[in-house]
């Protein structure tokens, strides 16, 4: 989570890409995006966290489940804009999976607004 929160906040797309399996799903409300790859995440992502995003947070993360190849996390995820007021906060289920020896996330489940 620290390497994908510090790849998203320097809008790293590599960086950002190595924290995530694709295809990669969001569900937020009921609404499911799929990424097939990382081509178009990182424009998704600033589109949904608007003008006024500066940089995001991890805050309370929980070890929900875990297994030798598989997590799930809970964790409130802050956002803050640039001039580090809060901009929203919101609770997110993550599946974290180790992939051909590699772990990163590849579903979350949030309660955003968007």
């Amino acid at each position: 989570m620290d390497a994908h929160f510090a790849a998203l906040n320097a809008r790293d797309v590599n960086a950002l890409a190595c924290t995530l399996h694709f295809p990669h799903y969001r569900m937020s409300g009921t609404r499911l995006k799929v990424w097939d790859n990382h081509a178009h995440y990182l424009d998704d992502f600033l589109q949904r966290a608007g003008d006024d995003w500066g940089y995001s947070r991890c805050n309370d993360i929980r070890v929900v489940h875990s297994s030798d190849n598989k997590v799930h996390l809970d964790l409130e995820i802050q956002r803050f804009r640039h001039d580090h007021t809060l901009l929203t906060r919101f609770r997110s289920l993550w599946v974290i999976t180790c992939e051909q020896g590699i772990w990163a996330a590849k579903f979350r489940s949030s309660l955003a607004s968007q």
